[in-house]
C-alpha cells in the first residue's frame, strides 16, 4: 500500500485529502507544520509528500530543502500560492510536481499516480548502473562482485548517480552529505571520493565515470 504524508495546517483540506485518499486504499499520516513533517517522514518513510506551502512554523520550500537532504521520495506541493516565482522556487528547491487551491481531487489523484509511475520507472533504471566492472544497484545498495561501501561513500555515489551528467558542486555534495557546517572542507571530498574510485573504477587514477571538475565539484558520465 503506497503511504502518503499530507501537510498542511487547514483541517478542512486535511480530512477532504484523508477521506478521498484511504477511499482509494492509500495509507496516510499527517502533519499540521514543517517540523512535525520532517519529524513524520524521518520515523515513517512515506512513499510520496502532498506539501502545503503556508505552514505555521517553517515556509513549505524549507520543508523541501529539509527533505531533499536525506530522501528522493516523490513531493507534490498543494497550495494557495499561484505565483509564478512561488512555483519556480518549490520546483527548484525538489518539488516534483505543483498544484494551486482550489484544486480538483481528480486532478491531484492524476498528478499523485503519473508521479508515482515516473518514480517507479526511476528506481527500475537505478537498479543496474554500470560503472566499469560493477553494477550499482542504488534500490537495495548493492554492488556487484562483493564491493562494500561505507555508507558515507553510498552516500556521496547516490548524489552522483541521481544527477546523471550533471555537475554537483562542492558546496551541495558536502551540504547533503555533512551538513551546512562543512562547506569549506573540501578534503572530505577528495578522500572519499578517490575510495570509492578504487573500488569502482577499471582505472581509478584516470576514472572515466566519477569525474572530478576541478575547483567546482564531481560529474557522473555513464
Amino acid at each position: 500500500m503506497t503511504r502518503i504524508l499530507i501537510v498542511d495546517d487547514e483541517p478542512q483540506i486535511l480530512r477532504a485529502l484523508r477521506i478521498n485518499l484511504a477511499a482509494r486504499h492509500y495509507e496516510i499520516a499527517e502533519a499540521t507544520s514543517g517540523g512535525s513533517a520532517l519529524r513524520e517522514a524521518a520515523d515513517w518513510h512515506p512513499d510520496l509528500v502532498i506539501l502545503d506551502l503556508g505552514l505555521p512554523d517553517l515556509d513549505g520550500v524549507d520543508v523541501i530543502h529539509g527533505l531533499r537532504g536525506w530522501t528522493t521520495i516523490p513531493i507534490i506541493v498543494l497550495s494557495g500560492r499561484a505565483g509564478n516565482q512561488d512555483k519556480v522556487d518549490a520546483l527548484d528547491a525538489g518539488a516534483d510536481d505543483y498544484v494551486t487551491k482550489p484544486f480538483g481531487i481528480d486532478e491531484l489523484l492524476a498528478r499523485i499516480r503519473a508521479v508515482s509511475r515516473r518514480t517507479a520507472a526511476q528506481e527500475a533504471e537505478l537498479a543496474s548502473i554500470q560503472i566499469g566492472d560493477h553494477v550499482i544497484d542504488l534500490t537495495n545498495k548493492t554492488v556487484s562482485g562483493g564491493v562494500r561501501l561505507t555508507p558515507t561513500e553510498w552516500h556521496l555515489l547516490e548524489i552522483l548517480l541521481r544527477n546523471p551528467g550533471k555537475l554537483v558542486s562542492q558546496r551541495q555534495l558536502l551540504t547533503e552529505v555533512w551538513g551546512i557546517k562543512y562547506t569549506k572542507e573540501t578534503h572530505y571530498l577528495r578522500q572519499y571520493m578517490a575510495q570509492i574510485r578504487r573500488k569502482l573504477e577499471r582505472d581509478p587514477a584516470q576514472p572515466v565515470h566519477l569525474i572530478t571538475e576541478l575547483g567546482m565539484g564531481y560529474r557522473y558520465k555513464a
